[in-house]
């Protein structure tokens, strides 16, 4: 295992980092954690020299944080750090802090958190807890001795992010949405280079897309641009290679639902540091993003012109939702994010078109805008409750 620094801290951190939000289940209940093979996984992994593990209150359906409780019995809490996170979006007045913090430790079976995040920040979210006096409340438990240290995880524009860094000056770090199909979006490297100049530890999830990335075989298009790099190595490896190349990253989750998955990540975590990539595998990526943005049916930019609709329908995030599903292959993983409880709300979902055409006139891309919500809303919809959809399983070596 590599490690590498955390911030301002004096400590190092393992590269790879355990999410525990894609454990394995039981049938596709998300609540039903295969338990015995999950803390295997978490345990395999710390005594492969992972020193971090990551949860939140709302994962699993909650059972996340009992399951981490359970794997870190038997001496492995003192070989980890714990993340957790606070769910802004449930709180609804300042008692709420000491309610659900104090679960939290039940849960973990532990009296102090490390690392306590503020969870999933979007800027109506930060404003409200940020006006609850969250920061007085975490520096009132940090003083106690029950929180290691503060940070968040987001998702927004830059211009939020950049908001809520400079909020406060003892942030230690910043979990962010980063890979290289997405280094342009929310925070993106723009927010990498921000938050890693104020000696904030960049946290980096999903550096697989959910898994996306490395999803075998790869399209087609995508495959011709692999092909003609000089070295070989399966989609996964290039993914967390293009993460770890960057010297401003301290650590990349991985939410693993098998143990292959996790012995194959602690294997390429031990070979893949800081400038491991040369600079033309490192262009070759602007390629790769080419060509799977070239399988997505929609032509659309997100340049946001139609928007605001009358029927308040968010166009692009649907037509993006719809995209990533085609361009992924992975219809399961696009009707979570247009269904689930993070998905779109009912009332801007596409079938609210009511085919007034006044998206058509602002469209400079001349998109059938009311035919491709029919249709996306079509392949998307489910009135099934589901939980997120789990990585697929490595292919066999």
């Amino acid at each position: 295992m590599l490690y590498r620094r955390f911030g301002k801290l004096d400590w190092k951190v393992s590269a790879l980092g355990f999410g525990a939000m894609r454990l394995p289940v039981i049938g596709e209940d998300q609540a039903k954690i295969n338990e015995p093979e999950a803390i295997r996984m978490i345990r395999y992994a710390i005594d492969h020299g992972v020193n971090y593990l990551d949860s939140a209150y709302l994962y699993h359906m909650g059972q996340s944080e009992v399951l981490v409780g359970e794997a870190l019995k038997d001496g492995y809490r003192e070989k980890i750090r714990i993340a957790t996170k606070l769910p802004a979006r449930m709180v609804e007045k300042p008692e709420d802090f000491d309610r659900i913090f104090n679960e939290q430790l039940q849960r973990l079976q532990t009296d102090k958190i490390d690392f306590y995040l503020l969870h999933g920040l979007f800027k109506d979210a930060w404003h409200r807890v940020r006006d609850f006096g969250v920061l007085k409340w975490a520096e009132k438990q940090i003083s106690r001795g029950r929180i290691g240290r503060l940070g968040f995880s987001f998702h927004d524009q830059y211009e939020v992010f950049q908001e809520i860094v400079d909020a406060y000056d003892s942030w230690v770090l910043a979990q962010v949405l980063y890979n290289y199909m997405d280094a342009k979006e929310q925070a993106g490297r723009s927010g990498v280079e921000y938050a890693a100049g104020k000696g904030i530890a960049i946290v980096v999830m999903e550096p697989l897309r959910g898994g996306k990335l490395s999803k075998e075989p790869v399209p087609v298009p995508v495959a011709k641009v692999w092909d003609t790099m000089p070295r070989r190595m399966r989609p996964v490896e290039w993914a967390f290679r293009w993460v770890w190349n960057q010297p401003e990253i301290s650590v990349a989750l991985s939410g693993m639902s098998t143990m292959a998955q996790v012995v194959e990540n602690c294997e390429i975590a031990g070979r893949a540091g800081v400038g491991s990539l040369t600079a033309a595998e490192v262009k070759m990526f602007d390629e790769v993003g080419k060509a799977y943005k070239s399988l997505s049916p929609i032509p659309c930019t997100s340049c946001r012109y139609c928007v605001p609709c009358p029927q308040k329908v968010e166009i692009p995030r649907v037509f993006q939702i719809y995209n990533d599903a085609v361009m992924y292959d992975d219809m399961r993983a696009g009707k979570f994010m247009y269904n689930g409880p993070f998905g779109i709300p009912q009332d801007q979902r596409a079938d609210q078109c009511v085919g007034c055409e006044e998206c058509l006139e602002k469209c400079p891309q001349k998109i059938s805008i009311p035919e491709w919500l029919e249709k996306a809303h079509q392949e998307l919809y489910s009135d099934v409750p589901m939980g997120p959809p789990p990585p697929p399983p490595p292919k066999p070596k």
